[in-house]
């Protein structure tokens, strides 16, 4: 089967993980017969603007969504102000492509330490399924100053009435930004993970929120997850407030088998996670769209200061091409890519600086690839 992969380097050290996860790639189509993977190369990222003051253009939209799937290396450039990459590239795709799910998985390898004592891989190995298009992330928002806001007055009354706090409306400002979730938006997220939880033979799906606090978005949350796991019988289930789940990954990672999260909070968590199997360079991550163009991306930053020096840890953009490959079907090139990774990784010959090590990022690359191509 042919696909077209769209490849957005990105900025930093995108370019350079990019072209290790795409090195093992093309290996998988050595070994796997009927495979057949076009890579198709999108400018968008930091340099690009700075050139055009272009981020992603309608015509750029309209291409990608011929694609099977999007690769993404990363994004984030400190000559661009904070924020416009970020929003003008990758939550544009996101809602664009209406990848309504960001998918993580948290799995400790054979042979990476783990920062927790007595740790094994057996006690890491779960799913983390944030809901991507909704909740503090709509850019609702804004600020307002003066009596010519009408917001502003708004905002006066409530802090009147609910905390005896006066505002001067001439000088004080106030900046907002609301969460929203919908019954359809939430459902979809929450029934995902009861499939996935199916899928991969886990037995109990963990709801997030702080619907102690924030009644009204996740008390909506909690009535559908109730709702949805209705239809799972066989799948325990269990709520947890969003600070208590910090403190249990890390004292008992073991028990967590798929969580399921607002858009926020799984943002948050899924770094404490990235770090209980290893580190960001071992954390791979996939935005998807069940029926439409979905995006995989190592959930790390394009780190400057490594930008050129070839000593980034390709790992999470080879397994994120890895992930890729599962959710286009091709579910023996991804068992290989990732029973290859996992050799690798035992073996401990080849380990870029995160790890301990001294190899470079091409080593890492090259290692996997030929590995999985029976020459090493």
């Amino acid at each position: 089967m042919k696909y077209k992969i769209a490849v957005i380097p990105g900025d930093g050290i995108g370019p350079e993980v990019i072209r290790e996860g795409i090195k093992v790639l093309r290996a998988t189509t050595e070994v796997v017969s009927g495979l057949d993977l076009e890579f198709v190369n999108f400018p968008y990222g930091g340099e690009h603007y700075l050139k055009t003051g272009e981020l992603v253009p309608q015509e750029g939209l309209d291409r990608l969504a011929e694609m099977d799937a999007i690769y993404l290396g990363a994004l984030g450039d400190p000559r661009v102000q904070t924020g416009i990459l970020e929003q003008g590239v990758l939550l544009k795709l996101r809602f664009y492509f209406e990848q309504y799910i960001n998918l993580r998985p948290i799995k400790l390898y054979p042979g990476v330490p783990c920062p927790l004592r007595d740790k094994r891989p057996e006690d890491i190995d779960f799913y983390v399924v944030r809901e991507n298009t909704e909740d503090f992330y709509v850019g609702i928002g804004g600020r307002a100053k003066g009596h010519s806001h009408a917001q502003l007055e708004v905002l006066r009354s409530i802090y009147k009435a609910k905390f005896g706090l006066d505002i001067d409306v001439d000088r004080d400002e106030i900046a907002y930004q609301i969460g929203v979730v919908s019954r359809k938006g939430t459902e979809r997220a929450i029934r995902y993970a009861f499939e996935l939880a199916r899928k991969k033979g886990k037995k109990r799906v963990t709801s997030v929120d702080k619907a102690n606090v924030l009644t009204h978005v996740y008390g909506l949350w909690r009535e559908v997850f109730e709702k949805v796991a209705k239809g799972y019988p066989e799948i325990e289930t269990e709520f947890a407030f969003v600070d208590a789940i910090t403190m249990w990954f890390i004292k008992n990672p073991e028990w967590y088998q798929v969580v399921v999260t607002p858009n926020m909070f799984g943002d948050i968590i899924t770094d404490l996670g990235a770090m209980i199997q290893g580190g960001l360079g071992l954390a791979p991550g996939g935005n998807i769209n069940p029926d439409g163009v979905s995006m995989f991306e190592p959930i790390h930053g394009s780190a400057p200061k490594h930008t050129g020096k070839n000593v980034a840890n390709p790992i999470a953009t080879i397994l994120a091409g890895q992930m890729m490959l599962e959710h286009l079907g091709e579910v023996e090139a991804a068992n290989k890519v990732e029973q290859t990774v996992v050799e690798v990784l035992k073996e401990g010959k080849v380990k870029t600086r995160d790890m301990g090590g001294r190899s470079s990022t091409s080593e890492v690359g090259d290692t996997i690839a030929m590995k999985l191509k029976g020459k090493q």
